[in-house]
C-alpha cells in the first residue's frame, strides 16, 4: 500500500477540494492519474474542479458535501466505494478561518469554525476508517497547520481545532497500531497562497492576511501525494515550517513570542476592512488554488488563480 497508493488509479477522497490546498491537492493527484472523489459544499466549483483534473486525464467526481453533517461525510465515503470499489486515500482538508479577539466573537461563531475544521476531520475519520478495516489498508491525511503547534492571538478558534487536529491524529495513529497498513498522516504546512484569508470571518475591524513565509499551494499537495506513497506521522512544509516545528519542540514560549508578534504585525493590518462572517455559513469565492500573496504575506491584487 504505501509504496503505491498514489500510483496510477488510486482512489483518493478529498474534501474541500474546490480551492486552495485542496484544488492543488486534487490537481497533484490527478497528474498521477488517480480516481479522485472530490468534495465541498457548493456544486459548481466541484465540477469546475472535476473538470480541471478530468483534462490532465483523471477520473473525477465531484460530491456536493457539508463536513459538519456526518451524514452528509458518511454519504460522501459510500459514493466513493459505489463509484470505484474502496478508498485508498482520504485527505481531510476542508477548513474555514476567523480573525477575532475571543471577547469579540459570538460563542455560536467561535464553535463553527471548531465544527467544520474539527468535527469535519472527524467525520471524515469515521465515515472511512470502517473502509479501510474492511480493505486492511488505506491511508488518512489529515490537513493541520503550524498553527496546530504554536499559539497565535485572534485566530483562537483556528489554533485551538488545528491543535486538536493533531491530537486526534496521534489518538487515531495509536488505535490503529495492530494494523499495519493503514496509517494516520498530518501534514503542517505554515502560511500558503490560498484565497481563506479573502474569504475569512474578520471580527477585527482590520484587513487581515497571512505573516510572511507564504508557500505555493502546489508545494503542499506535493506532500500530500508523497505521504501517499511513503506515509509518515507528520509532514512540516518548507523551510518555515520545518523551522516552527523545531522552535515549538525545542523552546515553546520563544516559538509563542515569535508568533504573537508576526501575527499582530502581518496578519492583523492597518487599514481598516468591515466586519463579516466570510465563507463561515455559506461558500463564497473566488473558488481558486491560489489567493495572490506574495512570500511576504502582501497580496498582489485581483482575483485568486486556479491552478
Amino acid at each position: 500500500m504505501a509504496g503505491s497508493s498514489a500510483n496510477h488509479g488510486s482512489v483518493v477522497v478529498i474534501t474541500g477540494a474546490s480551492s486552495g490546498i485542496g484544488l492543488a491537492t486534487a490537481l497533484a493527484f490527478a497528474r498521477r492519474g488517480a480516481q479522485l472523489v472530490l468534495a465541498a459544499r457548493q456544486a459548481g466549483p466541484l465540477v469546475e474542479a472535476a473538470r480541471a483534473c478530468e483534462a490532465l486525464g483523471a477520473e473525477a467526481l465531484g460530491i456536493p458535501t457539508d463536513v459538519t453533517d456526518e451524514a452528509s461525510v458518511q454519504a460522501l465515503a459510500r459514493a466513493a466505494v459505489s463509484r470505484f470499489g474502496r478508498i485508498d486515500v482520504w485527505v481531510n482538508n476542508a477548513a474555514v478561518l476567523l480573525f477575532g479577539a475571543v471577547a469579540d466573537t459570538p460563542t455560536e461563531v467561535w464553535k463553527h469554525v471548531v465544527e467544520t475544521n474539527l468535527y469535519g476531520y472527524l467525520h471524515g475519520a469515521r465515515a472511512v476508517l470502517p473502509v479501510f478495516l474492511s480493505q486492511g489498508r488505506g491511508i488518512l491525511i489529515n490537513n493541520a497547520s503550524g498553527w496546530g503547534l504554536v499559539g497565535a492571538p485572534f485566530v483562537s478558534s483556528y489554533v485551538s481545532s488545528k491543535f486538536a487536529i493533531l491530537g486526534l491524529s496521534e489518538s487515531l495513529r495509536l488505535e490503529l497500531e495492530p494494523y499495519p497498513d493503514i496509517h494516520v498522516c498530518a501534514v503542517l504546512p505554515p502560511s500558503v497562497n490560498t484565497p481563506i484569508y479573502l474569504r475569512a470571518g474578520n471580527m477585527t475591524g482590520h484587513e487581515v492576511g497571512p505573516v510572511p513565509g507564504v508557500y505555493d499551494p502546489a508545494q503542499v499537495a506535493e506532500i500530500m501525494v508523497d505521504l501517499a506513497e511513503r506515509p509518515r506521522a507528520r509532514r512540516s512544509v518548507g523551510a518555515a515550517g520545518m523551522l516552527l516545528s523545531v522552535l515549538a519542540r525545542l523552546s515553546p514560549e520563544l516559538a509563542a513570542r515569535l508568533m504573537n508578534t508576526l501575527t499582530r504585525r502581518f496578519s492583523i493590518r492597518p487599514a481598516l476592512a468591515p466586519v463579516t462572517l466570510g465563507n463561515l455559513f455559506e461558500p463564497k469565492p473566488p473558488h481558486a488554488s491560489r489567493g495572490g500573496y506574495h512570500w511576504l504575506g502582501i497580496r498582489r491584487g485581483g482575483r485568486g488563480t486556479r491552478l
